[in-house]
């Protein structure tokens, strides 16, 4: 069956980075966009960013632009969301996400892993 598991998430300094992974299995990952979106308490799961099927392109929510960067590893049926000068409103659960269609909200999602940025 579909799983898709993130790791990575933890407590943060403001400033500082992370990085966070989501391996797939049980479909063939190199034919899916895959994407990271968060979810804040009381708040809408949104966008962070995502990756076409051979990583040739990417898109980023406005917020993660200049200090995100996502990846993946075809090879590893990996995807990685590397992140820079962290902030306290970046705190969320973050999820991957995979979807056949470029940008649709994804038909499968991992269960998160929670990043708190706090001093």
């Amino acid at each position: 069956q579909v799983q898709l598991v993130e790791s990575g998430g933890t407590l943060v300094q403001p400033g500082g980075s992370l990085r966070l992974s989501c391996v797939a299995s049980g479909f063939t990952f190199e034919t899916y966009h895959m994407g990271w979106y968060r979810q804040a308490p009381g708040k809408e799961r949104e966008l962070v960013a995502a990756i076409t099927t051979t990583g040739g392109s990417t898109e980023y929510a406005d917020s993660a632009k200049d200090r995100f960067i996502i990846s993946r590893e075809n090879e590893k049926n990996t995807v990685f969301l590397q992140m820079h000068n962290l902030q306290p409103e970046d705190t969320a659960v973050y999820y991957c996400g995979r979807s056949y269609l470029w940008l649709r909200r994804p038909d499968y999602w991992g269960n998160g892993t929670q990043v708190t940025v706090s001093s």
